[in-house]
Order: structure tokens, then sequence, then C-alpha cells
């Protein structure tokens, strides 16, 4: 019967609320003579893959999902990765993160969801989702943050510089909106603090 011993080294405590350690995931296997016997079915993660990749827009809110199967008596916790630094974000139901955007949002049966709101571009990178077995069975998912990218055009489609236009002539300007995961739903002009307006008898914005 073979087992595996965690590294004290590798055992890092997260400043929170209240004591709780994190451990990482470098472990050693090797043989024993203890056998061990359970009843109850061993937890483990709905999605097979290691590593789940997630994109969020700027600004925008976003579910980081776990879905989990016989939990039993065991706990979740969702930590962030920073290097070798880990950061507590929940335990169990509850939310640990001095950060408000961050909250559990558990979803029945099963998914102990992370949610995210007004994602900026600071909160790209790694986070992991972990069950309280030992060792920790852990997976990981990397969000990913876009950031629009925004350019004014001429009505040729040409980026707009400095350029001269006499008075009373007519001028056409584009918005060309790109880097985003789903389509624009409004884009709004401005003439130095002043909001243009969408309907006017000059053209306006269209």
């Amino acid at each position: 019967m073979w087992c595996r011993d965690f590294k004290t080294g590798d055992k890092k405590v997260v400043n929170g609320p209240f004591w709780h350690e994190v451990f990482t995931e470098t472990y050693e296997d090797h043989d024993d003579d203890i056998s061990t016997t359970t009843s109850e079915p061993l937890p483990f993660f709905e999605d097979d893959a290691s590593t789940n990749n997630v994109t969020a827009q700027l600004g925008s809110r976003v579910h980081l999902h776990c879905r989990v199967h016989d939990l039993g008596e065991k706990t979740i916790s969702w930590v962030r990765r920073r290097g070798e630094e880990l950061h507590l974000l929940s335990f169990g139901r509850h939310t640990y993160s001095a950060d408000s955007r961050y909250s559990l949002a558990f979803e029945h049966p099963n998914d102990w969801r992370l949610l995210i709101q007004y994602v900026s571009e600071r909160d790209e990178g790694y986070y992991e989702c972990q069950i309280s077995t030992h060792p920790p069975l852990v997976r990981r998912v990397h969000l990913t943050v876009v950031v629009p990218k925004v350019e004014i055009v001429d009505e040729r489609g040409r980026p707009l510089q400095d350029k001269f236009y006499k008075e009373g002539s007519i001028i056409e300007l584009r918005c060309v909106v790109s880097e985003v995961p789903q389509p624009t739903r409004q884009v709004n002009w401005k003439h130095g603090s002043r909001l243009l307006n969408y309907d006017t008898k000059r053209g306006g914005v269209r």
C-alpha cells in the first residue's frame, strides 16, 4: 500500500480573519505498510481538465466555475495564486477576501462559483479551487482580461490624427472597437466633456 506525505516546507499560511492553511501541490509518493479504509466516496471535479481558461471583458462580471461531486464533509476553498503566494478568497460558503468584488456564488447542486465583479486588469491570472482532502485536490482556472481597443477613423477608414476641415463642411468620423469578446451594445461620443446627441439636425451619432 502506498500513501502520500506532504512536505511541510510547502505549507503556506494565508492572512485573513481566521487562521487557515492553503497547501501547494508538492508531495512525495512512497510505499508504506499502513492500510487505509474508508466508507465515503472520494470527491472529484466534474471537469477532468486540470486547468480551465476563462476570458472576461474589462469592467464586466465573471463566474469561475468549480463543480464537485461527492463532496461529503470536505470543504471547498478558492485561492488566488500570484507567483509563490496564495491568497485566500473563500472558505466553504464564506468569503474572506478584503476585496468586496470577490464573492462565493454557490449554484445548486454542486457548482462552487467564484464571482468577480467589475473585472480589472489586475484580476488576470491563476485561481485555484481546492477540496480539503489530504493532499488537497486542486483545479486551476486561468482568467484572461480583455481590454477593448478604440480607434477613430475618417470616412475612408484611415486613422484620424491631425486633420483640418473648412467651416461648414461635413465631417464623418467612425469609431472602430475591437478586442471585445461580445458585441458592443452602445458607444458614446463626446465633444470635449459634452455628450453628443444621437438625434440632431446636424447629423449627430448614428
